[in-house]
């Protein structure tokens, strides 16, 4: 398997910062509250949420990073994920009905884009290959294209 570019594991890290925040900037609220009524003194709270905030910004993101992976066949795309779940999710070319490229400010900082498989079928009908280069995405999708093309007739 192929790994993702290591601009994913700087979106990564940043995600999870940015929820992290959000958790402890809510523990802080609350425990000033509780601290301003002399319910609680100070650090009852937002230390004990503090040491799992710190595990899921600098342990979990590497983690999940290393889990994820694909490979492309000749006629299929498998890829891989999941740290507690894996999963292996195998995509049959000639099932693909459209690709997209996507990419958000902050993969474009991290100089990574998203590939996005559109299936034939209800149920996961949309594969998404996060952390490629913007060169890589769109070789793969120019090469699926034209496997696309040439199936069709």
């Amino acid at each position: 398997m192929i790994s993702l570019e290591r601009g994913q594991l700087m979106v990564m890290r940043v995600r999870a910062f940015a929820v992290a925040l959000g958790i402890f900037a809510a523990a802080a609220v609350g425990e000033a509250v509780l601290h301003e009524r002399m319910l609680l003194p100070r650090g009852v709270i937002s230390l004990p949420v503090l040491m799992p905030l710190i595990w899921l910004v600098a342990i979990a993101p590497a983690r999940r990073f290393r889990a994820w992976g694909y490979q492309r066949t000749e006629d299929e795309l498998h890829v891989r994920q999941g740290v507690w779940t894996e999963i292996e999710t195998l995509v049959p070319l000639d099932r693909v009905q459209h690709i997209d490229i996507a990419q958000g400010p902050l993969e474009r900082a991290c100089a990574v884009c998203r590939l996005v498989l559109h299936t034939a079928g209800t149920a996961n009908s949309q594969v998404v290959v996060p952390g490629l280069s913007r060169h890589t995405a769109e070789s793969m999708r120019d090469d699926i294209r034209t496997r696309i093309r040439q199936e069709a007739w």
